[in-house]
């Protein structure tokens, strides 16, 4: 927790029922067993019940009393539609998603950077028949570690991937000894150079990605398009002509983004 708000009333409270809220989200709607959002959160089950248990009688959470699954509640929707007006920006995307994955015949993807994770707000189908289903709309990950992230970490400012890393010095135990901090940073320099992020399997063997920073009007990269498909589909030659695809569709939607938002 930010030690700014350790003296906050009502702050720890607040952040573990938003890491709680994060979680249940993120997970595409298919709901969230007890035991894995205690698990998840590094709370008790009973911490976990009850605080799931306060977010339900707001509406931000609902329980399937079959399954005992949770999930987003109602009033997450009506929050998200009000938020949308100022965030949003799968309506300016969505063509050009859909153009990525027409072209390229990959699931193209779009992600929003949110603090330290990419969120998918994004996902069109490719005409190729194997898929990868690694992402999918709502699915975090944390930056650096999906192509998406990587593409976004790539180009933030020095002294900001620095703080990134300091704060995450466990991204290796999590996610694998390719994620430790000097391979990461090899593929963050690697990226910058190319302009483009490639993940060669590294979350799901044989499940490839490719991403590319999408920035705002200031120059910031705060979103990222992505495109996944299996391994044999990523020869040498394709990733050098979806790179450059990838990079033209980037910048079209990062030119809209900034004349829609003068």
């Amino acid at each position: 927790m930010d030690t700014s708000n350790r003296s906050v009333p009502g702050a720890q409270a607040v952040a573990r029922a938003a890491r709680l809220l994060r979680l249940v989200t993120s997970t595409a709607g298919d709901g969230a067993a007890l035991q894995d959002l205690a698990r998840t959160a590094d709370l008790s089950r009973s911490t976990t019940h009850r605080l799931l248990s306060a977010l339900r009688a707001e509406g931000l959470v609902d329980r399937d009393e079959e399954s005992g699954l949770w999930m987003p509640g109602p009033e997450l929707f009506l929050m998200g539609s009000v938020a949308a007006a100022r965030y949003d920006v799968t309506a300016l995307a969505r063509d050009i998603v859909r153009a990525l994955a027409v072209k390229t015949e990959e699931s193209a993807f779009l992600s929003v950077r949110r603090a330290d994770e990419t969120v998918c707000l994004l996902r069109e189908e490719g005409s190729f028949p194997i898929r990868s289903f690694v992402l999918s709309e709502g699915v975090r990950f944390p930056l650096g570690v999906a192509s998406a992230g990587l593409a976004i970490l790539s180009f933030l400012p020095d002294h900001d991937v620095d703080a990134y890393l300091d704060r995450h010095p466990d991204l290796s135990e999590r996610w694998g000894r390719t994620h430790a901090r000097a391979p990461l940073r090899r593929r963050l320099a690697e990226t910058k150079e190319r302009g483009f992020a490639v993940n060669p399997g590294l979350i799901v063997n044989g499940s490839w990605g490719m991403g590319a920073a999408v920035f705002d009007r200031t120059g910031r990269p705060e979103w990222a398009l992505s495109l996944t498909g299996v391994e044999f589909r990523f020869g040498p030659d394709r990733i050098a002509d979806l790179g450059r695809t990838l990079m033209a569709h980037a910048h079209q939607l990062s030119s809209r983004i900034a004349g829609a938002r003068r």
